[in-house]
């Protein structure tokens, strides 16, 4: 078990380093990752290399049993290199390039910024490939920003539409530029699309297709070289979690595994569902447990700053992490700044490099963690249930949310949330996954549904799979275009309903909407509820109504509905609804009919999570609140953090965590 901190020898006196190294190791730290910034320190005159400092870094960390991960420092470019090469510098939409003196600011079209980028991967690759404590690299930092529009990505951009369609023809159809009149007569025509609110929308989901394969090219030309200079070295990379301006999946092919940028905590304390719901998604992005490379150390901010957190917060904070998979922790950062832009993005010590609260609970988590190592090695998180998450209907949501603050996470995490409440572990997965492994798959808002997708979705129910769906679900095309079919399309059969028309109930300020008033007509969805910025006018041919409106223009229409299909069950949500208490509904009749119980049903606030695999199965609960809380559990077991048999209910601290072995 892997767990340190981010660590920047080069921003503090020689003389520190042996105290920075002797305190680390005293609280159980046995990773850091360096040289994430140090283009210049590393390269200081351009092809002139100073491995010099970090070798005697590394010797001192060596000396106290500290391995460390070592990154491309590609994220911030040298000012020699943008003075002599302007060119690297992205170009905004004004036509200006980035003024150098920020971080992220360069083009990833440019070859001259390639090769140099290629030069210092290489160059430090050779150095360091047999360096006794480091065990491995990350790629750059945090991939994502900015989009260039100079005129390389936009030649670039054309090639990129040339190899996907191959003809004109092919593109002008697959675009509808038939529409404006926008059809292309050769490839230098075609712009790129800067404005998404006014160009064609098909056309903007495949820059941002490109755009994302700049990205996950120019990691490949790092971990090309990685692999062939440092063969024994792992390759990651830090993800931000749902952050969805990439297609993640494609990021992460190259890596042995991945890893992200853990930052739950802002303002008051709240139960995290989007940490949780990201740890799942990071694991799912390889099918493999991940790490965490920055992890809340202290308050966050940069012109401001936020809360700090509260006593027990960190721990939690990781325990959450450790539960989802996670088998390597990183702080960031060891030490508070004094200079520069993150001055008040704090770490485990502040500015005076006094190990005090923060560093005392983070070793405390160590001490647990190597305590706990033996019984978490091989396992992982399995799931029955799985969630599609698909970058395409991501994109093509940003390009036309179809209502004011409709966005892709927010459509999932209605359901994720429901699930976390529940008390069930979840995977993320690609729309490319096999579904029959699982037994019940919710994909939310799948706005972009190719025919072949439908089809396997549609089978997945017919084989007797759980399928639940939901508003926009199969309305467009892998291309961007609307489906030439009466909704839900392919997947009528499936869930036995029919959309003919569908509405908006939200202006331009959320005080303009209205709403519809949606009542329970099942058992399983009892109660009253409020359907807000979205509804299908669905009728049902075959399924059950679960849910209906009161409405009298709408009483006709389905809510929700569920729809026995050959050996399996087709749920369709129709609206929008403001209640989580509805989500809970729904979910719990999809479980039930998917025969999915948890290991443990949860009080509210308290998160549980179940890591199994080479005969350890261990039950990770976790309280999110400022309050206590009693949880029921299998009793005669052995809670490993306190050495204590159970009983048949547990009591957790506020931000307690227990570790079960069951």
């Amino acid at each position: 078990m892997y767990i340190g901190a981010d660590y920047y020898p080069e921003h503090w006196p020689r003389r520190r380093w042996k105290t920075d190294a002797r305190l680390m190791q005293q609280a159980g730290f046995n990773v850091v990752r360096l040289a994430e910034f140090a283009w210049i320190d590393l390269e200081p005159a351009e092809g002139q290399f100073d491995f010099a400092w970090l070798d005697e870094a590394l010797g001192v960390l060596h000396d106290r049993g500290i391995s460390a991960i070592l990154c491309t420092p590609t994220a911030v470019t040298p000012a020699w290199l943008a003075r002599k090469y302007p060119e690297t510098q992205a170009m905004q939409k004004d036509g200006t390039r980035m003024v150098w003196g920020v971080r992220k600011d360069t083009c990833y079209s440019s070859g001259t910024l390639r090769l140099l980028s290629e030069r210092i991967t290489r160059a430090m690759g050779e150095h360091f490939a047999d360096a006794p404590n480091v065990i491995g690299w990350q790629t750059d930092n945090e991939f994502g920003h900015p989009v260039c529009y100079c005129a390389t990505c936009r030649s670039e951009f054309q090639d990129f539409l040339c190899r996907r369609h191959g003809t004109l023809e092919a593109f002008n159809a697959a675009m509808g530029n038939h529409f404006w009149g926008h059809k292309a007569r050769t490839w230098e025509e075609i712009p790129i699309p800067a404005n998404e609110d006014r160009h064609n929308p098909s056309l903007c989901l495949e820059w941002r297709r490109f755009y994302s394969f700049l990205n996950v090219r120019f990691q490949r030309d790092q971990v090309r070289i990685l692999r062939q200079t440092c063969p024994k070295h792992f390759v990651t990379h830090n993800f931000m979690g749902q952050f969805d301006e990439l297609n993640y999946y494609e990021l992460a092919e190259d890596l042995d595994h991945v890893s992200w940028d853990n930052y739950p905590v802002w303002n008051r304390p709240e139960v995290h569902y989007k940490a949780s719901a990201a740890a799942d998604l990071m694991r799912g992005l390889k099918r493999r447990n991940f790490w965490i490379m920055e992890q809340t150390a202290g308050p966050p901010g940069g012109t401001y700053f936020y809360r700090n957190p509260r006593p027990g917060e960190i721990r939690k904070v990781s325990f959450q992490q450790l539960a989802h998979g996670c088998d390597g922790q990183v702080w960031f950062r060891w030490r508070t700044c004094t200079v520069g832009r993150e001055q008040y993005w704090h770490g485990l010590l502040g500015h005076d490099g006094r190990p005090l609260r923060r560093y005392k609970e983070a070793a405390q988590v160590a001490g647990e963690y190597h305590k706990l190592a033996k019984r978490l090695t091989g396992t992982t998180v399995r799931s029955k249930v799985a969630i599609v998450w698909d970058y395409d209907s991501s994109w093509a949501l940003k390009i036309q949310p179809c209502w004011y603050g409709n966005t892709y996470p927010k459509a999932v995490g209605r359901y994720y949330d429901a699930l976390f409440r529940a008390g069930v572990n979840v995977d993320m997965v690609p729309p490319s996954a096999d579904f029959s492994q699982y037994k019940a798959v919710i994909a939310p808002e799948l706005y972009v549904m190719p025919d072949e997708l439908a089809e396997r979705l549609s089978e997945y129910v017919k084989g007797g799979g759980v399928l639940l769906t939901d508003t926009r679900s199969g309305a467009k095309d892998e291309h961007g275009r609307m489906h030439e079919r009466t909704l839900p399309g392919l997947l009528s059969d499936a869930l036995g309903i029919t959309i003919e028309e569908y509405e908006t109930m939200m202006g331009r300020e959320a005080s303009e909407g209205f709403g519809y008033a949606v009542v329970g007509r099942a058992a399983a969805v009892a109660g009253e509820f409020t359907a807000e910025s979205y509804a299908d006018w669905a009728r049902a041919t075959k399924a059950d109504v679960l849910a209906g409106y009161t409405d009298w223009h709408m009483r006709k229409f389905a809510a929700a509905t569920r729809n026995a299909f050959g050996k399996g069950c087709g749920y369709y949500v129709g609206a929008v609804v403001a209640e989580p208490e509805f989500y809970d509904a729904i979910i719990a009749d999809v479980l039930k009919t998917a025969r999915v119980w948890p290991v443990v049903r949860p009080p509210a606030g308290v998160e549980v999570s179940v890591r199994q695999g080479k005969g350890a199965k261990l039950l990770f609960l976790i309280n999110h609140t400022e309050q206590p809380q009693e949880v029921q559990v299998p009793a005669g077991k052995k809670e490993l953090l306190t050495g204590k048999k159970t009983g048949d209910s547990l009591k957790l601290d506020r931000f307690g965590v227990a570790v079960i072995d069951m």
